[in-house]
């Protein structure tokens, strides 16, 4: 998703296992499943990724993506990788895809709220 708030300060240290999102979840579902999101329209998650276990659109499935992203980065926590993975996907890639492969400007396109949200949604996802 692209170029990270993170560097300007605005989300604080995604790498920061102490990060704290205090979303909405319900909020960050319905925001997950907008075709497109933010002021320059990019595509939503679920252009890309499923939540269905095991199906892969463009991007990785995000079904049990909450417990998955615990062990993804040592010493980060799920709610920090999250985070980053959205603000700034090419820090961690997941095995068997590619840096770039996701849509480069959500740290831009998104609020600090709405990255929030989403990360709230899928740490609820199990």
């Amino acid at each position: 998703m692209g170029l990270t708030l993170a560097a300007c300060g605005v989300l604080g240290n995604p790498l920061d296992n102490e990060a704290s999102t205090a979303g909405d979840a319900a909020a960050g579902e319905a925001l997950f499943m907008q075709p497109l999101v933010g002021p320059m329209n990019a595509p939503g998650c679920l252009t890309c990724h499923s939540l269905e276990p095991g199906v892969v659109i463009a991007g990785p499935s995000l079904a049990g993506i909450s417990a998955a992203a615990a062990s993804r980065v040592p010493g980060q926590s799920s709610e920090a990788y999250l985070q980053s993975s959205i603000t700034a996907p090419d820090d961690y890639i997941v095995e068997g895809y590619e840096t770039g492969g996701m849509y480069g400007m959500y740290g831009d396109e998104l609020t600090e709220a709405q990255v929030n949200d989403l990360v709230e949604f899928l740490l609820s996802l199990n």
